[in-house]
């Protein structure tokens, strides 16, 4: 009896303890939010100068928001809608993908069933005139391109366009609509027997992308799947969990996230995924964060497939929008997500945002992109997958179960100087500007493109002549070693504009390290096995 009095009592001044800090803590924001208002109407009163409250607001909110995460961050008004386009999925506009080119505003592609596909708007157009503005020749701006074709669904602009081979300027009417903006880049299968899926972010779009995708695949027979989430910085967290129940049984936890203010909430397979059975490779690299960490780490700690790249971002956070009282928002950290055998894979902030923000160049230096034996893994946070009881590590991104390095090649400094300064992708534009209605003549399909077409040499001529106009140094062992790269950039880059985004990936693939390694994985059943049930 003394001892059940004893436990209420304790009850009770636990409650009462835990109570009054809750209070005191809310008292202590209702006192500073005073506090800093008072400040506020002091430097509006009475500062010698002229000042801008709502920017100085703005910088404290930004300034607050830096002390305490790499991803806590504030959203101006004006940049709220933009920021939702992509995982929002759509956007309203003409529906068209554009460059500008010689300082004229040029279509490369219509998009399939929007607005100016309707009206008979073509790839290779120059746009000359808008709402009866002049923008050839004026230093366009893409930002001054998207305020000029974007818009509300329903309302019209009017264009002024040149087509070769016409004299006379071309007028359209053009009313815009809703335009998809689509997660997912290509879908095709390499082989006989496996399939390809490449996945931009993480967007509202993406199930419903990827189940498209992966049905036209089975049609064809598919067994064995890449999904290549490389460069994939994530987005929405209810998209990846539907990524991940496509590969896992029945009520596995893809992942749980807990925070001191949230509660532990588990997130689980359904009974149905598509694709539970097949040998399953994910790639990732230092570019996949967020919801592709999510869905590879649920993939390795089940030893549901392999995992073949780079470590991952290492990106452990889960952000909450909040909209502000002038629809400005921010989007503030709530709490830690855990991969389903209970690591977070968050990397270290304690030294400050701009450190963080560094960690691809610390990557860089220290030989990681390189080498596997210059990752270095917290020992402290060592854990073990669910099925197999392999190690695997918390505190700092997905370690992948091979691993691909980085070319390390000196060589490749030459054209990347050649892609930094836009000489191939603008050398490869002219030329089909000119060479368009050519090509699509001679190559009725991608099958006789990609078996067929030939670089010109005169495209490499130029190249190096660009080049040396922009003070890259002519490197004839440079060059030599680029030829290969280049041929197949050019390939893929052609192959995009004339046929489609998913052609490009599967020139560049051709040649891939990545691809290569998962391609090996999948077709030797011995070594698919051993590395999901080594410990």
């Amino acid at each position: 009896m003394i001892r059940i009095k004893k436990s209420g009592i304790l009850v009770m001044i636990f409650a009462l303890i835990f109570g009054l800090a809750g209070e005191v803590q809310a008292q202590g924001v209702t006192s500073n939010t005073m506090k800093f208002g008072r400040l506020l109407r002091l430097v509006d009163s009475y500062y010698v100068d002229t000042t801008n409250v709502e920017s100085l607001t703005e910088k404290a909110i930004v300034e607050v928001l830096s002390e305490l995460d790499p991803h806590s961050v504030y959203i101006s008004k004006e940049e709220v809608e933009k920021m939702n386009e992509p995982l929002k999925g759509s956007f309203e506009g003409i529906g068209i993908s554009f460059n500008i080119f010689k300082d004229t505003l040029m279509v490369l592609t219509t998009i399939p069933g929007g607005p100016s596909e309707k009206v008979g708007l073509r790839a290779g157009d120059r746009i000359l005139n808008v709402d009866g503005k002049e923008v050839a020749g004026i230093g366009l701006k893409n930002s001054d391109v998207f305020d000029m074709l974007r818009g509300d669904k329903g309302t019209k602009v009017e264009l002024k366009i040149k087509r070769k081979k016409i004299a006379e300027l071309l007028d359209f009417t053009i009313i815009r609509d809703k335009i998809p903006i689509h997660s997912l880049d290509a879908s095709y299968m390499i082989n006989e027997e496996t399939g390809y899926i490449k996945l931009n972010r993480f967007s509202a779009t993406t199930i419903d992308e990827f189940m498209t995708a992966f049905e036209e695949l089975q049609k064809e027979d598919l067994k064995n799947l890449i999904l290549d989430l490389r460069g994939n910085g994530g987005g929405y967290l209810k998209a990846a969990i539907e990524l991940a129940d496509q590969f896992l049984g029945s009520y596995k936890m893809v992942v749980y996230t807990e925070g001191i203010n949230n509660k532990r909430r588990e997130y689980r397979a359904s009974i149905d995924g598509e694709f539970e059975q097949g040998k399953l490779v994910v790639l990732i690299d230092e570019g996949s964060a967020s919801a592709s960490e999510i869905v590879s780490g649920a993939v390795q700690d089940w030893d549901r497939g392999v995992v073949i790249g780079r470590r991952s971002f290492g990106k452990g956070l889960v952000q909450q929008p909040f909209m502000l009282s002038d629809g400005s928002m921010v989007r503030l950290t709530t709490a830690h997500y855990y991969t389903p055998s209970g690591r977070c894979i968050q990397k270290p902030y304690e030294n400050g945002v701009d450190d963080y923000r560094k960690d691809y160049i610390t990557r860089f230096e220290t030989g990681e992109l390189f080498s596997e034996d210059s990752v270095h893994q917290d020992e402290t946070k060592i854990f073990e997958t669910l099925t197999n009881g392999r190690k695997v590590f918390g505190g700092g991104g997905v370690m992948p179960d091979i691993f691909v390095p980085m070319d390390t090649s000196s060589h490749y400094k030459y054209y990347n100087q050649l892609v930094r300064k836009n000489i191939v992708y603008t050398i490869v534009l002219d030329y089909l500007d000119t060479n368009r209605e050519k090509l699509k003549k001679k190559y009725d399909n991608f099958s006789e493109y990609s078996s067929q077409f030939e670089v010109p040499e005169s495209l490499f001529e130029e190249m190096i002549a660009e080049g040396e106009k922009e003070e890259i140094e002519k490197d004839d062992e440079s060059i030599e070693f680029a030829k290969p790269i280049m041929k197949r950039q050019i390939r893929a880059l052609l192959a995009r504009d004339l046929f489609g985004q998913s052609y490009y990936y599967q020139v560049v693939n051709s040649d891939s390290d990545a691809i290569k390694e998962a391609l090996h994985v999948l077709e030797d059943p011995l070594t698919y096995d051993k590395l999901l049930v080594e410990k």
